[in-house]
């Protein structure tokens, strides 16, 4: 996807997240990428990691302050926390300049506002987590059970009880089933 379309749908994603009540911040964008990408099959082509608080994208990193410096994005304080990102009037007019695109993953972006944007970052983390412990257990004996990724969920990230990873799991495999039915 060209640097313009993502862009599209990535001031999409921070509307979107937005109007459902999230804070909107950084890692709230980092994280729905992460499941539009990784669950949803949005071509977007971040390079995500397990870093410190989940999955992460240094790409993505910079493709936000690209935006903030485009004046797509900007960043709204709130101290003493971080900012909340904005969209701006040229995220409006860019979003406007391919309709077609937007109309095609629109229904991914709802899924995944919907599910993730009330969450707050430690929810966030054990969910975008639960995915990536997921995707990487795929065709490996006996990881593909709950409890196995339960387990390897709150190796990766002691501070995460088992039974909330447990839990996480469980709300991954859900939001996978809801993905299916949008991919039908």
């Amino acid at each position: 996807m060209d640097r313009l379309r993502k862009a599209a749908v990535i001031t999409r994603l921070a509307q979107s997240l937005r109007e459902r009540g999230s804070w909107c911040g950084e890692t709230h964008i980092q994280k729905t990428t992460y499941f539009l990408q990784e669950l949803l099959g949005v071509p977007l082509e971040f390079q995500f990691i397990l870093y410190k608080h989940g999955p992460f994208s240094f790409d993505l990193r910079d493709e936000l302050s690209a935006l903030q410096a485009d004046e797509l994005l900007r960043p709204e304080p709130h101290p003493p926390y971080g900012p909340k990102i904005v969209t701006t009037e040229r995220a409006e007019y860019i979003q406007g300049l391919y309709p077609k695109t937007l109309a095609k993953y629109q229904e991914k972006i709802d899924l995944v506002t919907d599910r993730l944007g009330p969450a707050d970052v430690a929810t966030l983390e054990r969910l975008a987590t639960g995915l990536y412990v997921t995707r990487t257990a795929e065709g490996v004996e006996d990881a593909a059970t709950m409890e196995a990724r339960a387990d390897e969920l709150h190796r990766l990230k002691p501070h995460i009880s088992v039974e909330e990873a447990g839990e996480a799991i469980r709300e991954v495999d859900e939001l996978i089933e809801q993905a299916q039915a949008v991919a039908c």
